[in-house]
C-alpha cells in the first residue's frame, strides 16, 4: 500500500492505495482552523497540519483494516504558496501565511515594480507574481516582523514542512517551488538574485531547501514520527508537491490534451505541457508539474468559500442550499454576484471586494442569492478557461474534482457555462490519490529508472461515467448574455480586462 496525504486549506485528507489493483482501500480526514484578523490575513498554525496528518492517517489505516507495516511509501500534497519559517533548531517562527492571504498585496506591488511589471516578471520568472505567491510574504515578514526575519534558517512551503517533519530533510520539488515567485520556471532553478533584493545579506538564499526532481525521494520516515503515525520507520517518503500538481497526477493529467478543474476552497484549471509554454497573460501561471513537465494554470480565490459565506448568512445546511439553488432560474432573476470576498487572482483584482448587482424587490429571494453566488464563482472559472484557450489550449472535455464536483447541478452548470462536456474521476480526492501514485512511482524508480508514471495512472485513475454531463444547448444560449454581463460589470467597476 501507498499513503497519500493532502494538506489543504480546510483540512488534511489521507488515503491508502493498492498500487497493484488501483483500488483505494481506506481514507481519513481532519479539519484545520484559519487565523484571520487584519484585512486580507489568512494564516494557519502548521502544528495543526501535523496533528491532522496523524489523525487522517490512523483513520485511513482503520478504514482499510490494515496495519501500517503494509505501507511501502508516502507522498505528500500541500496547499501551494504558503510561507513556513523555521529557525536553526527547526522550530516554527510564526504562523504560516497561506495562498489566500492578501495582506502582502502592497509588498507584492513593489516587488512587481522591481521586476518591471507583469511583463518583466513573466520574462524573468515565467510567472507574473501575485499577492498569494510566497515571495511577497517574505518582504512582508521583513518589514512587519524583523525579529522573526532575523532568525530565519529554513524557508519552506507547506508540503516541504510536512516532508521535513517526516524525514528531517529540508527539500522542495520543482512543481511546488515554481509557485513561490522566486523560482525560474523555464530554467527550473531558484532566482537567488530576487531573494538578495529582499535581503542583500544572502541569508534567504542560505535558507532555501534542496530542489528535487518529481521521482526523487525526500528521504525516509523518522522513527519518532513513524511511531506517531503507526507506520514502519524508514518508509520511503516521495518528493510530493503542490496540491494542483498532485491533483494533475490524480486525474491522469500528465499528457497534453487533458484539462482538470477543481471546485474546492479555490477554483483551479490546469493542463499539462511538455514545454514551458509561458503565457503572455499575467493571470495564467506556467508552473512546473510534479511529473516532469509543466502545467498552465489559473486559480480563482473564491469558490466554495464564497458559497459557504452565503450558506452561513442564510443559516442553511448544504441540502437546503442545493434545494434553493435548483429552484432559481439561470441568471438568478437578474441578480449578479462578483464574489470577490478575498480579493481575486483571476481576474487579477487582489484589492477587489464582492459586489451584488441588479437587486429588485422582485428578485431578492434566498433562491436567487444562492444561484447568484454559484454562478458568479463559476463565471470566474469560465473567465480563466477563456484565457487558457486564448493561449492555445485544446481540450474536448473537463475532468472535475473537489468537493463541489459531488453536486450534480453544479456539474451541469459548469458544462453549460463553459460549453464543454464534464466528467468526474471515480475518486474525488485527486491530490491525495496523486500523492500516493507518485510515491509508488518514486519507489519503483529506485530499482527501475524506466518505471512509468503513465502506467500507474492508467491503473489507478479512472473516470466515472455516471457523473458525465454534456452542455445543454438551451442552457448555453441562456448563459451567454449573463456571462457577458459579468464581464461588462468587471469592466465597469475595475477597468479594461484582457479579451479572450
Amino acid at each position: 500500500m501507498f499513503l497519500g496525504i493532502d494538506c489543504g486549506t480546510q483540512g488534511t485528507k489521507a488515503l491508502l492505495l493498492d498500487a497493484d489493483s488501483g483500488q483505494v482501500l481506506g481514507e481519513g480526514a481532519a479539519a484545520h482552523d484559519l487565523i484571520g484578523g487584519a484585512p486580507g490575513r489568512r494564516e494557519q498554525d502548521p502544528a495543526q497540519w501535523l496533528n491532522a496528518c496523524e489523525q487522517a492517517t490512523r483513520q485511513a489505516l482503520r478504514a482499510a483494516g490494515a496495519t501500517g507495516t503494509a505501507v511501502r511509501g508516502i507522498g505528500v500534497s500541500g496547499q501551494q504558496h504558503g510561507l513556513v519559517l523555521l529557525d536553526a533548531q527547526g522550530a516554527l517562527l510564526r504562523p504560516a501565511k497561506l495562498w489566500c492571504d492578501t495582506e502582502s498585496a502592497d509588498e507584492n506591488a513593489r516587488l512587481l515594480e522591481h521586476l518591471g511589471g507583469p511583463r518583466g516578471s513573466l520574462e524573468r520568472l515565467g510567472v507574473a507574481i501575485a499577492p498569494g505567491y510566497t515571495v511577497s510574504k517574505l518582504l512582508w515578514t521583513r518589514e512587519r516582523h524583523p525579529e522573526v526575519f532575523a532568525r530565519i534558517a529554513h524557508l519552506l512551503l507547506p508540503h516541504d514542512y510536512i516532508n521535513h517533519w517526516l524525514t528531517g530533510r529540508a527539500c522542495s520539488e520543482y512543481g511546488d517551488a515554481s509557485g513561490t515567485g522566486y523560482f525560474d520556471v523555464r530554467r527550473r532553478c531558484w532566482d537567488t538574485a530576487l531573494l538578495r533584493h529582499i535581503d542583500p545579506s544572502g541569508r534567504l538564499q542560505a535558507a532555501l531547501p534542496q530542489l528535487l526532481e518529481a521521482h526523487q525521494p525526500a528521504g525516509r520516515l523518522l522513527p519518532a514520527v513513524a511511531t506517531r503515525l503507526g507506520l514502519p520507520a524508514g518508509t520511503l517518503v516521495a518528493s510530493g508537491g503542490g496540491d494542483n500538481m498532485l491533483g494533475a497526477i490524480g486525474t491522469g493529467n500528465i499528457r497534453p490534451g487533458v484539462i482538470t478543474m477543481s471546485l474546492g476552497t479555490s477554483g483551479t484549471l490546469y493542463a499539462y505541457s511538455d514545454q514551458p509554454a509561458v503565457s503572455p497573460l499575467p493571470e495564467v501561471a506556467s508552473f512546473c508539474s510534479s511529473s516532469g513537465g509543466w502545467l498552465s494554470l489559473i486559480c480563482t480565490m473564491n469558490l466554495t468559500n464564497a458559497n459557504a459565506a452565503v450558506r452561513d448568512l442564510l443559516a442553511l445546511d448544504l441540502a437546503s442550499f442545493n434545494g434553493l439553488l435548483a429552484q432559481a432560474p439561470i441568471g438568478a432573476g437578474g441578480m449578479l454576484m462578483l464574489p470577490f470576498l478575498n480579493g481575486e487572482r483571476v481576474p487579477a483584482l487582489p484589492q477587489a471586494n464582492a459586489s451584488l448587482l441588479g437587486l429588485t424587490s422582485d428578485n431578492l429571494t434566498r433562491a436567487n442569492l444562492c444561484r447568484a453566488v454559484v454562478e458568479g464563482t463559476t463565471f470566474g472559472l469560465r473567465y480563466g478557461l477563456d484565457l487558457l484557450r486564448e493561449g492555445g489550449l485544446n481540450s474536448q472535455g473537463i475532468r472535475l474534482i473537489g468537493g463541489g464536483a459531488k453536486n450534480p447541478l453544479w456539474r451541469q452548470m459548469v458544462a453549460d457555462i463553459t460549453d464543454t462536456p464534464v466528467i468526474c474521476t471515480r475518486h474525488g480526492e485527486a491530490a491525495a490519490l496523486g500523492a500516493a501514485i507518485q510515491a509508488a512511482w518514486c519507489l519503483a524508480r529506485q530499482s527501475d529508472p524506466s518505471a512509468s508514471l503513465a502506467t500507474l495512472c492508467e491503473r489507478c485513475v479512472s473516470l466515472d461515467p455516471d457523473s458525465a454531463v454534456s452542455p445543454i444547448a438551451a442552457h448555453v444560449a441562456a448563459y451567454a448574455p449573463v456571462y457577458g454581463r459579468y464581464r461588462e460589470q468587471l469592466h465597469a467597476l475595475y477597468g479594461p480586462a484582457p479579451s479572450p
